[in-house]
């Protein structure tokens, strides 16, 4: 089963765009179907194509690099009689996979690109980890894009439910609700999506097995042993620290603020020592980060706090395999109970880190702002996300909270539109709910947020 991706129209426009003049970097997460989307674009935007997996520590092609860079006439003679293709000029790609294996190949593309005889397309995971850059100049013929877990519209699609998400994108554009009937079929197929996730085999499994949730679990439990066997690999100095973050996900998006309490993980414990920690978990993809920002103004990031970080698992489908063990799934009727909304006990913390993923696939860099109330010792404020139009000119704020029950309160977003009620673009809830406008505030189910 071929999935429909959104990666397929970023390399058609950039393959129209860029014409040869420069190479695209595809960054993502292991097993997000980054070689895949390649290939199937290779196989039909071109004559021929040649796939080098890095991983595979090919000796002999790693020997071309070395050997033959300064004589490109033997060095594409020799890749062409290795892999047994031949190649045609200005209608070839080579695809390298998982280039952060072989760092000598990204810095080749500088001399490959002004070459000009074929495409390249780089596929990697930790391209910004300091081991894979070391000794090389990062060419500036290359293009970088991140590529994510399928999105919400992405697994309709692998689903067959195309006209349900264009009846949701119009729902919205007009703001108004769903009928009652497609709305709850669309919250199904939410709750479908939050369970299995976006990785492409489990999505895959997921359609072509009857819908059997036990299938799929085993092939994300399989993703996640992947996870921590690239975690062993890592620099010594900084592995435990990395691994404890990673097993302890689940339990610190339990907790009521969801954000790291560094004392709680080891005693004495502070954000600056967790600081390449949090690095390889982002860069890696492997989880979403989202700061505290103190001060909602021009460009959020100048105010962000980067000891306040809640850390959200990249895959929700991940995040519902890592949070029980097998026997908790089976006894507990987990997925069940999700799907028929009695799951209570962590609810709130799927939703959450769902929305984070949505956001993220959309392109948001992830903040949230906590208020502290001096007289009353508490938090008086908690915006779970709060988003920015990014204009210079017009700039605006756009905050989120996210309800996983369908009884709640609104009294913190409306204290943070009183304060910031200037810099407000307009302000979300993200609830089980139907679309309603409340308070000048839009609220609407979690279907919805790939609009935003």
């Amino acid at each position: 089963m071929i999935l429909k991706r959104k990666m397929y129209a970023k390399l058609l426009e950039w393959k129209r765009k860029s014409k040869g003049s420069k190479a695209i970097l595809i960054e993502g997460a292991r097993r997000i179907g980054k070689s895949t989307i390649c290939e199937e674009f290779a196989k039909n935007e071109y004559d021929n194509y040649i796939l080098i997996d890095f991983a595979k520590k090919d000796k002999d092609v790693e020997q071309y690099f070395e050997s033959y860079l300064n004589d490109l006439d033997t060095f594409f003679m020799m890749l062409q009689a290795h892999f047994g293709k031949r190649l045609k000029k200005r209608d070839a790609v080579i695809i390298f996979d998982e280039v952060q294996m072989f760092p000598q190949a990204r810095a080749a593309i500088k001399y490959l690109v002004a070459d000009g005889r074929y495409d390249y397309i780089e596929t990697g995971s930790l391209i910004s980890i300091k081991e894979n850059v070391k000794d090389i100049v990062i060419p500036s013929e290359e293009r970088h894009i991140n590529m994510y877990p399928l999105d919400f519209e992405e697994f309709a699609w692998a689903l067959g439910e195309d006209v349900l998400i264009d009846c949701i994108r119009d729902c919205f554009n007009k703001r108004i609700p769903m009928d009652r009937g497609l709305h709850n079929k669309a919250m199904l197929l939410f709750k479908q999506y939050m369970l299995i996730g976006g990785m492409p085999k489990p999505v895959i499994l997921f359609v072509e097995n009857n819908k059997d949730f036990y299938l799929v679990d085993k092939e994300k439990r399989d993703i996640l042993k992947l996870y921590r066997e690239d975690v062993m690999k890592i620099n010594a100095r900084y592995r435990s620290k990395v691994l404890s973050i990673f097993d302890q996900i689940p339990g610190l998006l339990s907790q009521h603020e969801k954000r790291v309490n560094f004392k709680n993980i080891q005693d004495g414990s502070s954000a600056e020592q967790y600081e390449e920690t949090f690095f390889w978990l982002s860069d890696s993809m492997v989880s979403n980060e989202c700061f505290m920002c103190s001060d909602p103004n021009v460009g959020l990031s100048i105010n962000e706090v980067r000891t306040y970080v809640k850390c959200y698992m990249g895959d929700t489908g991940l995040l519902v395999s890592h949070a029980f063990d097998e026997n908790e799934l089976l006894e507990d009727e987990v997925y069940k109970q999700i799907l028929s909304g009695k799951l209570s006990l962590n609810e709130g913390m799927l939703y959450e880190n769902i929305i984070a993923q949505m956001l993220t696939a959309n392109g948001h860099k992830l903040y949230f702002y906590t208020h502290y109330n001096e007289e009353k010792h508490r938090n008086d404020i908690e915006i779970d996300f709060v988003l920015s139009n990014n204009s210079k000119l017009k700039y605006k704020i756009y905050p989120i909270e996210v309800k996983s029950g369908t009884k709640y309160t609104t009294t913190s977003l409306l204290r943070f539109k009183e304060k910031y009620k200037d810099r407000i673009g307009e302000s979300y809830i993200i609830h089980p709910k139907n679309l309603i406008v409340k308070d000048d505030i839009l609220c609407i189910p979690p279907y919805m947020v790939m609009m935003l």
